[in-house]
């Protein structure tokens, strides 16, 4: 049976200041960010039919957010508007470490999701539901979303993509490591980062890490290793698929940018090799501007950088 979209997300958005000057005399970018958010916009520059699912406040912040949903293509239609919260902000610094984050989200609208925001009938109308961890985090009431949404996902015929994006700032390791553990279980397409499910699983190789995954019960799955690029295992090889050198500026949002670009071609068809390797293209890509939605490529011109070959 035909699905109505390809991937329907679930989390926070919230509107994105970037430095873009040395400190001390800073210019920020006004852009937009939100990990789960990002990803469906990416998928829906390459083509795919994209919606997602959130609260935001009713002030200038919200409405920008479903002007952005609304201009590429992101059915926003199941979004709630909370009158007594806010829309998040958040900033991004850049220095010599690489980027770091602040964050205006405490009390944040999509915090106060609860499993009553998910519209069933997207559920029974997508080929993917794509979670993170950082809506797991925000709050318990959002936390319980995520798995209402999953559960029901699930048992209308979605496939479960997760990222953990593992935020301590937002919970205590020993709460994220229970739920992480959880919900890959629960998953379809388990797309961690290296640095995350180190803190998660203790070790330290990526091919011991993609093991434990498995033997944790994630069935599919892609670590994203940055720079070295992934590591793709569907349970009974692991395979490596090298990064794409580009002129890299900005790294914010480009393992959504993955998420997003790696469920759209599977939605499309590809298998999970292709697909990791187109997604690793578009997110190189991504880290070649400011911000974490203005970059994100579009299907032609990662088609550009994935027939010209990876170079690492």
């Amino acid at each position: 049976m035909s699905k109505r979209f390809d991937i329907v997300a679930i989390g926070e958005a919230m509107v994105e200041f970037n430095q873009t000057s040395a400190p001390g005399n800073c210019t920020y970018l006004q852009g937009f960010g939100g990990d789960t958010s990002n990803a469906v916009i990416a998928a829906a520059r390459q083509g795919a039919r994209c919606a997602y699912v959130t609260r935001l406040g009713d002030d200038e912040f919200g409405r920008m957010c479903l002007a952005l949903w609304a201009s590429e293509g992101v059915d926003s239609s199941a979004i709630e508007i909370d009158p007594s919260a806010p829309t998040g902000v958040y900033f991004v610094r850049h220095d010599s470490r690489g980027h770091s984050f602040s964050y205006l989200r405490a009390g944040s609208a999509a915090s106060r999701m609860t499993p009553q925001s998910i519209a069933s009938q997207l559920l029974a109308d997508t080929r993917f539901l794509h979670v993170s961890g950082i809506s797991q985090a925000i709050s318990p009431s959002a936390r319980s979303t995520v798995r209402h949404a999953i559960e029901s996902g699930r048992a209308a015929g979605a496939s479960i993509s997760y990222d953990p994006n593992l935020r301590l700032r937002l919970w205590p390791i020993e709460l994220a490591r229970a739920v992480i553990i959880e919900t890959m279980a629960l998953s379809d397409v388990f797309l961690p980062s290296l640095d995350d499910l180190q803190a998660i699983s203790g070790l330290l190789a990526p091919a011991d890490i993609v093991d434990w995954c498995h033997r944790m019960g994630a069935p599919w799955v892609v670590l994203k290793l940055g720079e070295q690029g992934c590591l793709v295992s569907d349970g009974t090889s692991q395979s490596a698929i090298p990064a794409f050198l580009v002129d890299a500026v900005d790294a914010t949002g480009a393992g959504d940018c993955f998420d997003g670009s790696l469920l759209g071609r599977l939605a499309d068809g590809d298998d999970l090799l292709t697909a990791a390797r187109w997604a690793s293209a578009a997110a190189a890509i991504a880290t070649t501007g400011y911000g974490a939605v203005k970059p994100l490529p579009s299907f032609a011109e990662v088609a550009r950088l994935a027939a010209a070959g990876s170079s690492h």
